[in-house]
């Protein structure tokens, strides 16, 4: 027996549209880093980025559980001394509601060359409607 590698003329990427509404940050997450490594399709391959295109809607309407709106703090590092800066989640939300959901799921990607292509296969949108919807003529609503 002969174990099939697929060859990339023969991937065929979808569209996904998430909406973000009432939905728990992390969870979704999980869910969209699925679509976009292609874990769900029957020719799917560790080494090749096999995965599809996730829109998501209504990024600012996502849900954080427990106390995450205050104590989830994210950091970023200028390079420069005394460089550290950080950023509540709640204060993110405020400002740019997609990172909240961009960082999530560029944290659930795995960390390897392919990661950078998969990230740009993903957007997310504020609010209902959706820029891309002439994409969407075989897409699948998740």
């Amino acid at each position: 027996m002969i174990t099939y590698q697929p060859k990339a003329k023969e991937i065929v990427r979808g569209w996904h549209l998430v909406d973000a509404k009432g939905r728990v940050l992390g969870r979704l997450a999980t869910q969209i880093a699925g679509f976009l490594i292609g874990k769900g399709k029957p020719n799917f391959s560790r080494h090749m980025d096999s995965g599809d295109y996730v829109v998501v809607l209504n990024a600012e309407k996502v849900i954080l559980t427990g106390k995450k709106e205050e104590q989830k703090v994210y950091y970023s590092h200028s390079g420069y001394p005394a460089g550290l800066k950080h950023i509540t989640a709640g204060k993110l939300r405020q400002e740019h509601p997609e990172r909240l959901i961009e960082k999530a799921v560029k944290g659930m990607l795995p960390d390897n060359r392919l990661k950078d292509k998969r990230l740009s296969r993903f957007k997310v949108v504020i609010g209902e409607k959706n820029p891309y919807q002439e994409k969407f003529t075989h897409a699948k609503k998740d």
